[in-house]
């Protein structure tokens, strides 16, 4: 067994725990409003809440203890800050966008326990080696190397202890906090989200979900030869520990350094990758992270990884979908308002100037699929241009409210990729690669 020392920190497992962790955290911000206002007024200043909330110091108390606890209150700050520019306000995805690549790993004593829950006190003499330093750490568990008896090189999936029995109390005091704190408008309800968010992350924990996810991508990608997903190894997973090859890879954003690859090929594919999810299998892995893509240098193929953020999107659904872009393609603005209203944004019964707000955004969000030819992303500067129009819908809190969850996952997994395009430096010609599904 081989081992390393790695920074971690104990996974707060029981409710009380949790809970402490999230009143520190409130106490902390409050205390930090309290010393900045004391500052402004000195200064002869007369700041507004919003404003004192809204410090780094305060960003980062809260950053720290979500990163900490792991788990749902972790899951749900990435969630949030993702920049998918369906008009959250922004001072939250202000506070939690520092939690996308944040996690501590848990000791080593957290890390045997887990063990010896799924496989026994004699868990160890079921590999022939195990590496006790993580290859990643992220919200809900971390990743080890082992080998197996029979001498197959794997990963292994571990889970942080305590994690399912607390995602539904960590959503609802992540709601107490956006309430206490002012983060959001008070007519704004985001209790779908929460729900829909405590049913995703109950999946997300249970690993056996994740492991038939896996299995049913690596069907639907066995014939690509330039798209790998990890095999599954069953008698080695359990609800708490997830099984399956090591794929061998160099990460995904290091292919702009490499001068014999084609940075704008890899992310043609993944936009294939994409598109074949929404449309062919109504089934996609919505996590955009970098690290959830690995590039094969030997077999020129991209490796997918990670299922537990699978998502199912109903034909309905997929249906109205494609029916946006298309108006948007056209640009045929009324046809816009109303796909976005089948959909769930309700934009037909806002004012005119919100109207016209929101149909620039979806402009935007679909520009690299609208424009004819090759598409240059890092000169787009697409993410920008949408956080510029994210600071425009401060005029409109009235109409402000919780996206559709659906769109709030699949603009997650679109907005990573437009900024994994942005970083390779890639030229894509998406308008063609959507074309088949139109």
């Amino acid at each position: 067994m081989s081992d390393s020392s790695k920074k971690s920190k104990a996974v707060p497992a029981s409710r009380l725990g949790r809970f402490s962790r999230m009143a520190r955290m409130g106490a902390g911000v409050a205390t930090g409003v309290l010393a900045e206002g004391v500052r402004q007024l000195g200064q002869g200043n007369r700041p507004k809440m919003s404003d004192l909330i809204m410090t780094p110091a305060n960003a980062r108390r809260v950053a720290k203890q979500l990163s900490a606890m792991r788990g749902a209150a972790m899951k749900v700050g990435q969630l949030l800050s993702m920049e998918s520019n369906d008009l959250l306000p922004k001072e939250l995805a202000t506070i939690l966008a520092q939690l996308r690549d944040s996690a501590f790993t848990m000791p080593r004593v957290q890390l045997i326990d887990v063990m010896e829950a799924s496989f026994g006190k004699q868990w160890p003499e079921q590999f022939n080696d195990f590496d006790f330093s993580p290859l990643a750490a992220a919200s809900i568990g971390q990743v080890h190397r082992a080998t197996t008896l029979e001498g197959d090189d794997i990963v292994l999936k571990i889970q942080y202890p305590g994690i399912k029995q607390s995602i539904n109390s960590d959503v609802d005091n992540i709601a107490s906090l956006l309430r206490i704190t002012n983060l959001l408008p008070e007519h704004m309800d985001i209790s779908k989200l929460l729900e829909d968010a405590k049913a995703q992350l109950h999946d997300e924990a249970d690993y056996l979900i994740e492991a038939q996810y896996l299995q049913r991508f690596g069907d639907a990608f066995s014939d690509w030869k330039d798209v790998r997903v990890p095999s599954l190894f069953p008698d080695l997973t359990t609800s708490s520990v997830l099984a399956m090859s090591y794929e061998p890879g160099v990460p995904i954003e290091e292919v702009v350094d490499s001068k014999s690859l084609d940075a704008n090929d890899i992310m043609s594919t993944l936009f294939k990758t994409l598109l074949h999810e929404l449309f062919e299998l109504n089934l996609m892995q919505t996590d955009g992270n970098f690290a959830n893509f690995r590039y094969d240098l030997d077999e020129q193929a991209v490796v997918l990884l990670d299922f537990g953020a699978a998502r199912e999107f109903s034909s309905e659904f997929v249906d109205d979908y494609r029916s946006l872009m298309v108006a948007t393609i056209a640009d045929d603005n009324a046809a816009i308002i109303t796909a976005a209203d089948r959909l769930g944004y309700e934009a037909s019964a806002a004012s005119k100037e919100y109207q016209a707000l929101v149909l620039t955004i979806f402009k935007l969000v679909f520009e690299p699929f609208t424009h004819n030819g090759v598409y240059d992303f890092e000169q787009a500067n697409l993410s920008q241009r949408l956080s510029s129009l994210g600071d425009q819908a401060y005029d409109f809190k009235l109409y402000w409210q919780t996206p559709p969850t659906d769109i709030l996952y699949l603009h997650r997994k679109l907005g990573g990729m437009y900024l994994l395009a942005a970083r390779l430096q890639a030229q894509v010609n998406c308008r063609q690669l959507l074309e088949p599904w139109l």
